[in-house]
């Protein structure tokens, strides 16, 4: 079994990191350990476990900028800017009831690393479109630093790009500046009852392509989602307007107050319609409209298949009974154009199939000399992506 080590501090973290360069040591990257049941199994030497990093480092409320270290509990940072009535606009997901762990014990870090983002997506971007600067440790044991309350690249990399969805493969970093964003006001959510998968797709691509700035477009259980957000007027007037662009669907039309809205976009956010059974999940990214023939590719062979659309049917969350292989030749081969991520397996499972999307040759042999640009020696999570 794995031992830990738990530094207290940026200079314990390089001090860790030099160890194991020194030792010939790989370390499995934790910050609160929520997520890590994602990705291919790992068997490391030690945990280097970051939530002794933790804390508020700066909050500049009038600055829209928060900076916090590594192992900060996303919950914390949460309430800070519910208490200026300020949110982190990419929404980033809460996976540890899907993951078999309690809610609320993610970090910010994990989100960033995961590149995590919620039903705002499709109108505020990913988490790395938010990342404002950072500092850390890579592979070599040298600590660099990026940004910082403005965007800035160095050594001939886009960083925040890079390291923004490497699960922690490439470096580890103690700090973390983002950009938040005032909550709104108010949330409504217009939905509409009993649309097919096709007819809810074009659905949630006539509001998302109308002036009524849409902030997050979902299929659930029969119920087609679209949200609005902002000051009480604007709202009403963008409401009114887009019942009205959507009439001729023929569709029943109901609208959720603030409260049943944030309910709701919590649970699309979450996953949590998939999260109570045993059963394999996937996400999937493809173009909106082709969202549905891939699903009726998929239940075609898996009749019991459940799914739902978020991102205006550009995100597929798919659940499948427990096989060997987690079926994924069924859901690549029907996904065509896009990339599939298993999110939930078990074990044994994650361990025999691609976890993440397969890349092209070409693409693989960049990420390779990526990978060797900052962690030459493999130190960091290594095997989690495949």
């Amino acid at each position: 079994m794995a031992g830990t080590i738990k530094p207290r501090d940026s200079k314990e973290l390089r001090q860790a990191v030099e160890w194991a360069l020194n030792d010939g040591a790989t370390l499995d990257v934790r910050g609160q350990g929520s997520k890590v049941a994602l990705g291919k199994p790992m068997t490391c030497d030690q945990v280097l476990d970051l939530s002794g990093i933790a804390g508020i480092v700066d909050y500049a409320p009038e600055e829209l900028v928060v900076t916090l270290r590594a192992g900060t509990p996303m919950r914390e940072v949460e309430a800070l800017l519910a208490q200026r009535n300020q949110m982190l606009a990419f929404e980033p997901p809460d996976l540890g009831p899907l993951l078999g762990r309690e809610a609320g014990q993610g970090t910010l870090m994990g989100a960033v690393m995961g590149n995590l983002a919620g039903p705002r997506r499709i109108s505020a971007g990913a988490a790395r479109d938010h990342l404002l600067g950072f500092s850390g440790v890579n592979g070599r044991g040298e600590s660099f630093k990026s940004g910082g309350k403005v965007m800035k690249n160095v050594t001939g990399y886009d960083l925040s790009k890079l390291l923004a969805g490497s699960w922690g493969t490439l470096a580890v970093l103690d700090e973390v500046s983002v950009k938040v964003l005032p909550a709104p006001d108010q949330t409504r959510t217009l939905v509409l009852y009993g649309l097919s998968d096709d007819s809810a797709v074009k659905a949630m691509c006539i509001a998302m392509g109308s002036p009524h700035e849409v902030s997050g477009a979902a299929h659930v259980d029969g119920r087609t989602a679209l949200r609005l957000e902002g000051v009480a007027p604007s709202v009403e007037a963008r409401l009114k307007g887009l019942r009205e662009l959507l009439a001729e669907a023929g569709a029943a039309m109901e609208e959720l107050g603030t409260l049943e809205s944030r309910t709701f976009w919590r649970d699309v956010r979450d996953a949590a319609p998939l999260a109570a059974d045993a059963a394999v999940v996937w996400k999937l990214s493809c173009p909106p409209t082709e969202g549905p023939g891939v699903m009726a590719r998929i239940k075609a062979q898996r009749p019991t298949a459940r799914s739902f659309y978020d991102w205006s049917g550009g995100l597929i969350w798919l659940a499948l009974p427990p096989s060997a292989d987690a079926d994924q030749g069924l859901v690549r081969g029907a996904l065509g154009s896009g990339h599939a991520t298993l999110v939930r397996a078990d074990e044994a499972v994650r361990k025999n199939v691609a976890v993440f999307q397969p890349q092209p040759a070409a693409l693989a042999a960049l990420a390779l000399r990526v990978k060797e640009s900052f962690d030459p020696k493999g130190l960091f999570n290594p095997g989690r992506m495949g």
